[in-house]
């Protein structure tokens, strides 16, 4: 799945034959691979500006298959072939023309795309002798050229007005999307935004799928719900667990209903493809995300008595940074207080065999340990009913914070009374039920109700050593 901004790779992988053929794959550079496909389709005697037309579109023609995974989200261990009938022609072994491997090297950075959308254009495109075809056509582009078309001119003659040539774009390691573990309850990211993303598009064409809604980059259980119906449809596994295959399914569906790898691509937009976090937490910062992973440390901390606990101020200092690499010296990761992804993973699994451990009892204690999914709109569970009751008591004290039944269905005045609470406590006030958001809800709740802060990971019942 595109995710992103696209690059250029400083490798691509040719399949040898079509794609379902035993064929060799052998990787080389793209430069070197862009430098044979042009001096294998087009010839060094043609008008330059011919050339440089041609050149933008093998460019970009390979780059829509690397950038939709066209191949490898089908489970092939190369990014193209060289099949004429599907890709473009590679030699194996060929020498290149001096005059092409010179302008490759000037434009092998560039693309084109349609104007508004992301992704490289799938640049179709036939000799137009022997075969026709309603992208550009190789030998047409040579009597243009003559006529003193510009390579711009050319592409706009055969792909239309609205399309962009892109310039200098990044060169870096291709490295396949799938983030390198299984995306499940609780978990919160990109990659999990990005699937998202996807599913909302996919249940257009696929209604049976539940609509997401809120786009947020936490795996909550309205996309477990999503997720399993994808699963059910295609012939996977129904666990709700995205795993590699669930990953690359959900891609190849994804380019294939918006069409990424044809020349009538619906497009996509840079905010289906953008980053929205950080990536990273460390000494200095503050927010929403560092209350998170304190709230987790704090919880850690009293079940792990090598793990130092931590406080919850929002304030990534030093205290949070020695409590950050007592856990990542507890799960044998490099202990430099940062939170990476490797970090932020060791440090929800860790609080999510806590969470599933210490079971629901608001007999012994009603003030309990944040569920490690994100509560919204549309859930269902248990905990939106603890939510609730924690609510309406705070609005005994609160009346601008809004009473709820406790139904334990999140609906619109739980978002409503949620919200009102963030907005009087200055939080971000987007009605959803974080961890940050939990752990304030409940202290004000133990506060308002006993006097104290009654959390429960504050008199745990056993020690891990």
């Amino acid at each position: 799945m595109p995710v992103g901004e696209p690059y250029i790779p400083r490798d691509i992988t040719v399949h040898l034959g079509r794609p379902q053929d035993d064929g060799e794959n052998v990787t080389i550079s793209f430069p070197d691979y862009i430098k044979n496909v042009a001096s294998s389709e087009i010839y060094p005697t043609w008008p330059e500006n011919s050339l440089r037309a041609n050149i933008y579109v093998i460019v970009s023609f390979a780059l829509n298959r690397i950038y939709t995974e066209w191949y490898r989200a089908r489970g092939y261990p190369f990014d193209i072939t060289n099949s004429t009938q599907f890709d473009q022609k590679y030699i194996y072994g060929r020498e290149v023309f001096e005059n092409v491997s010179q302008l490759v090297d000037e434009l092998f950075n560039s693309y084109v795309r349609r104007q508004g959308s992301v992704e490289p254009m799938f640049t179709a495109f036939c000799n137009g002798t022997t075969v026709t075809c309603e992208g550009l056509s190789q030998w047409g582009t040579v009597p243009l050229a003559q006529q003193g078309m510009t390579p711009y001119e050319i592409l706009k003659y055969y792909y239309g007005d609205n399309i962009d040539i892109v310039t200098n774009v990044p060169v870096m390691t291709n490295t396949p999307s799938y983030p390198g573990f299984p995306l499940e309850l609780g978990y919160s990211g990109d990659p999990v935004r990005t699937i998202q993303v996807q599913l909302n598009r996919i249940s257009r064409n696929y209604p049976a799928i539940p609509k997401i809604g809120d786009v947020v980059g936490d795996f909550d259980y309205i996309t477990e719900e999503a997720v399993k119906v994808f699963q059910d449809i295609f012939g996977l596994p129904e666990t709700g667990v995205v795993n590699e295959a669930t990953w690359y399914q959900i891609a190849y569906i994804f380019t294939s209903v918006k069409n990424l790898a044809e020349l009538n691509s619906e497009g996509l937009t840079m905010e289906e493809v953008e980053q929205q976090f950080t990536g990273t937490l460390q000494i200095g910062m503050q927010g929403q995300d560092v209350r998170t992973i304190q709230y987790y440390l704090a919880v850690i901390g009293a079940y792990y008595a090598a793990v130092q606990p931590v406080e919850i101020t929002g304030y990534f200092g030093a205290q949070t940074e020695t409590s950050v690499k007592s856990l990542q010296q507890v799960f044998g990761l490099p202990q430099t207080g940062i939170v990476d992804g490797d970090t932020w993973y060791a440090m929800f699994d860790a609080y999510s065999g806590i969470v599933e451990s210490v079971p629901i009892d608001t007999t012994v204690n009603d003030v309990v340990l944040y569920p490690g999914v994100v509560l919204r709109e549309g859930t269902t569970s248990e905990y939106v009913k603890l939510l609730q009751t924690y609510l309406s008591f705070i609005h005994e004290t609160y009346p601008e914070i809004p009473a709820v039944n406790a139904t334990g269905y999140f609906g619109p005045m739980t978002k409503a009374s949620v919200i009102a609470f963030q907005r009087q406590f200055g939080y971000p006030q987007n009605g959803v039920v974080g961890a940050a958001a939990w752990n304030a809800i409940t202290s004000l709740y133990s506060d308002l109700k006993y006097g104290y802060n009654k959390q429960p990971y504050q008199a745990p019942g056993y020690i891990i050593r």
